[in-house]
Formats: structure tokens, C-alpha cells, sequence
């Protein structure tokens, strides 16, 4: 990589400085004007969970950094894709996935987080597995409230982060449900289990907030100026059996469907890699994919370790498996630290130098080092993360060109940032790469209306509009 020099900025370099971002970024806007396309179909409710929120199977799990099942059924419709494979090395929840095999297309994920294998590990095993006696099953749970009648077995497995949590009357709920668990075969304790992980959040003191665990007053932590209040505290009783009516009841038109009408509509075959896009992508034969369709991680430090840390904890993960976890992900939180990506692959050169030779991005890093040796920044790990960011991505990219086929879309939504006073156009920057990469860039489709930036730039810096978009590239 490139050494940056750091350089004391005074205020009136600053403003240069930022000018100086401002025209490149402006230079770069020029190249890829034409590219850019409002479509007024892509709201934000189809690049986010929120449509999913009410779609049968999708909805069960709330997974915020999720898309919708409608664009990828979108995307799949408006550029032909009918058959063969897809992947989604980010899979999440693997919305990408279902939606593809609904569609009769194969399609193949890779997943580092514990939670989102466990959400695609058992709507795997519903689609598969699960027959009529387990469905039986699940309702006699519903009907008879089953748990409620077991004697505490099991200790509530918890993290430092997760401790206090919840009530002691919900902690001493989930233990017996647990104990009682134990007692099914193990595709019945696979659903029981997963949807005790839907509920977790509404039955705690917590609520995910981006980058960490917002904790309720009620809870007795620490709070800020402010004490936060995240509204109803559900129930355990109430919010399990809701769960477990849900699943039931958007199962039950797939039991039906199969007792009537044997003859059903070809699904593809889903297959899920555990670990690290980084690790596995270098592992996956060349030119096999027909599209790719996903979401990376944004730009905008996020720890996943720490908003999924009650779904963490029940799943088993230590302290240290988490902090592992925490390294493993593609940069995208002040807590990471650089990877060696040479020694994953050599082959990653080539990446590594588009992403030197890419003056926007260079005056950035530039430019926030200089911010982080004025002691300007609320935290010093901000110029790490955007770096090693976009040369993680600049890798990533490379891998999409090598596994797709020639003539093969891919299909990303992200976000663009802002640190510093420093509008991030990470869309125009991850384009710039994939053109040097062989890609051609054959739009980027933007959301009709712009989000702003987050509070705290905005009281320093005004309000500047950031553009979410939708990437569509070509492999030629």
C-alpha cells in the first residue's frame, strides 16, 4: 500500500484540503454521470427489511441490514435471470438466497455470523426436512404452551455485553422453554430454538442501534444525559407464542399446497459456505456464477458482534470466539484491525493497486490521518477502517470478476459516508475499482431521495445529502 505522510492541516488547509476532495470527487461524478439513474420503482423500503416485514417466511426474523426479497425478485426480472446460479457473498439472512430459489435459480451464500447461518440452517430445514409430525408438533407446543410446564434445566448462556439483559422473570422463561427444548427431536428444537432467537429483542431491555446495543432505563445501566425508553417490553409468553403462530401460519399454505398439488414449481438448490468472503471466494472456481446479488457490510461502523450479541450469546459464542468474529468481518467498524491480505492471496496485487492509484480515495485517507494527528475526530480508529475498508472491498471485487461468468451482472446495494465533514462517495470509488477490474459499470441506480447524513455531522457540518444506490455491473 501506499504510505501517507501525515501532514499538520491548519484550518484554513483544512477547507483546501476538503476542496480539494470536493473536485476530485466532482472529477469522478463527471465519468460516471451518465451511469447514474434514479429509478423511482427502487424505494427504500425494497433496499431495506422493511418490505420483508411483512412477507410470509421473510419476516420472521427481523434482520435490519437485510434488502427485500422484492428487489432481488426485481433485479432477477429486469436483466433476464431465469436460470443457473447466483451467489451472495455477504448473505445475511440469505433473503438473496430464498428469493433466487423461489425463482428456480441455484444459488450459493457465504455467511460469517453465527445468527444469519442459523436463520438460513433452519429455513433449509423447513423447506426440506420438517414433515407432517413435527408441524403437529409445533402446534401442540402453541396449543398446550409446553414450556411453561418444564422445570428450569438449562442456564442462559450470556456475554459480558448481554448480562442484565432481561427481566428475571424473562430469564427464568427462556431457561425452562430451553429445558424443555431439549426434550424434541432435533428438527422440532432447531425451529423452537430459532424462533426464541426472533424474539430476544422485544423480550430485553435492549434495542440494536447500528453500532451498538441501546440499553432501556429500566434496565439499571449507566445512562446518558438522556434515559432511553425503547417503548413495550413484550411478554415472554405473549412474544414466543406469536412467534411460533407466525411460523405455523405462513407454513401452512406450503403443507396445503403439497397435499393438493403434488406437481410443484422447481426450487433451487441453496447452499451456504460458513466463514469469511475473503477466505472462502479465492476458493471458488472461476467464471461458474451467473449473478451475483448482495449487500456488503457499509462503511459506517457498525459492529455486528455487538447488535447481535443476545442472538451471539444464546447461540454459544465465547468471548473470545466474538472478538475473533469481530476481526474475521470485512472491515466496517474503528474496531477492526488490518488484515494481511497478501498472504490470503497473492493474486490480490493487482486489487491492492488499483486502490493506491485511486487519487479520491488517497485524498481521503489523506485527509482524515490529518484530522486523526489534530486530535479532530471522535474516534482515532476512523482513518484504519476507511482504509482497510476499501482495500478489503478492492480484493472483494476482484474475486467478483474471477467467479462470474462472462456476460454475468452483479447487483450491490451500499451506502455512501461522511467522516470529518468528508462526503464518502464510496459508490463512485467501488465503480472506479470495478472498471480497473475488468468490469463494465452499467449503472448505478439511485434512490429517489437522498438520506442525510448522520446527527452529529449534521450539528458540525450541515446537512449533505447522501446517495444510497443499487451497483450493476458487467463482466465483459
Amino acid at each position: 500500500m501506499v504510505s501517507l505522510p501525515v501532514v499538520p492541516i491548519t484550518s484554513e488547509t483544512e477547507i483546501s484540503t476538503l476542496e480539494n476532495i470536493d473536485n476530485l470527487d466532482k472529477q469522478l461524478h463527471c465519468q460516471f454521470q451518465s451511469k447514474f439513474l434514479v429509478q423511482s420503482s427502487l424505494t427504500r423500503l425494497l433496499v431495506s427489511f422493511q418490505a420483508n416485514k411483512t412477507r410470509p417466511v421473510y419476516r420472521w426474523y427481523k434482520y435490519k441490514e437485510a434488502f427485500s426479497a422484492s428487489l432481488v425478485e426485481l433485479l432477477c426480472q429486469q436483466y433476464g435471470i431465469t436460470q443457473g446460479k447466483v451467489l451472495d457473498p455477504f448473505a445475511g439472512s440469505g433473503t438473496a438466497l430464498f428469493a433466487a430459489s423461489d425463482l428456480g435459480i441455484d444459488a450459493d451464500g457465504i455467511e460469517l455470523l453465527p445468527i444469519g447461518q442459523k436463520i438460513i440452517d433452519t429455513k433449509k430445514l423447513l423447506d426440506t426436512e420438517f414433515v407432517s409430525d413435527d408441524f403437529e408438533r409445533l402446534k401442540t407446543w402453541l396449543n398446550l404452551k409446553v414450556w411453561k410446564k418444564s422445570e428450569k434445566e438449562v442456564t442462559l448462556p450470556e456475554l459480558r455485553i448481554t448480562k442484565g439483559a432481561y427481566s428475571q422473570e424473562t430469564k427464568t422463561a427462556i431457561e425452562q422453554y430451553l429445558g424443555a427444548c431439549r426434550h424434541e427431536n432435533t428438527r422440532v428444537q432447531a425451529v423452537l430454538h430459532f424462533a426464541l432467537l426472533c424474539i430476544l429483542e422485544s423480550v430485553s431491555y435492549t434495542r440494536k442501534d447500528g453500532q451498538y446495543l441501546r440499553w432501556d432505563y429500566r434496565s439499571g445501566r449507566g445512562q446518558g444525559k438522556k434515559p432511553f425508553n425503547k417503548g413495550a417490553i413484550l411478554e415472554f409468553d405473549d412474544a414466543i407464542a406469536t412467534k411460533i403462530n407466525e411460523i405455523i401460519n405462513d407454513l401452512k399454505p406450503c403443507t396445503q399446497q403439497v397435499e393438493l398439488f403434488p406437481i410443484q414449481k422447481k426450487q433451487g438448490h441453496i447452499n451456504l459456505w460458513r466463514g469469511s468472503c475473503l477466505d472462502i471466494m479465492p476458493c471458488l472456481p472461476s467464471a461458474s456464477y451467473d449473478a451475483i446479488i448482495t449487500s456488503p457490510p457499509y462503511c459506517n461502523r457498525y459492529d455486528y458482534t455487538r447488535t447481535y450479541a443476545l442472538e451471539l450469546a444464546l447461540l454459544g459464542i465465547s468471548e473470545k470466539e466474538l472478538i475473533n468474529l469481530r476481526q474475521e468481518m470485512l472491515i466496517c467498524t474503528v474496531e477492526n484491525r488490518p488484515k494481511d491480505l497478501l498472504h490470503i492471496n497473492q493474486d490480490w496485487k493487482l486489487a491492492l493497486g488499483v486502490a493506491d492509484s485511486q487519487t479520491l480515495l488517497q485524498a481521503i485517507l489523506r485527509y482524515l490521518e490529518n484530522q486523526k494527528s489534530q486530535g479532530a475526530l471522535n474516534n482515532n480508529g476512523i482513518p484504519r477502517m476507511v482504509r482497510g475498508y476499501f482495500y478489503e472491498m478492492a480484493c472483494v471485487i476482484q474475486e467478483y470478476f474471477r467467479v462470474l461468468k462472462p456476460g454475468a451482472f452483479l447487483f450491490m446495494v451500499n451506502d455512501n459516508v461522511r467522516y470529518a465533514g468528508a462526503s464518502i462517495s464510496v459508490d463512485m470509488i467501488l465503480s472506479n475499482f470495478a472498471e480497473k477490474l475488468g468490469f463494465v459499470v452499467e449503472s448505478i441506480l439511485v434512490l429517489p431521495g437522498d438520506k442525510g447524513n448522520s446527527s452529529q455531522q449534521m450539528g458540525n457540518h450541515g446537512r449533505d445529502p447522501l446517495r444510497k444506490c443499487v451497483y450493476v455491473w458487467k463482466k465483459q
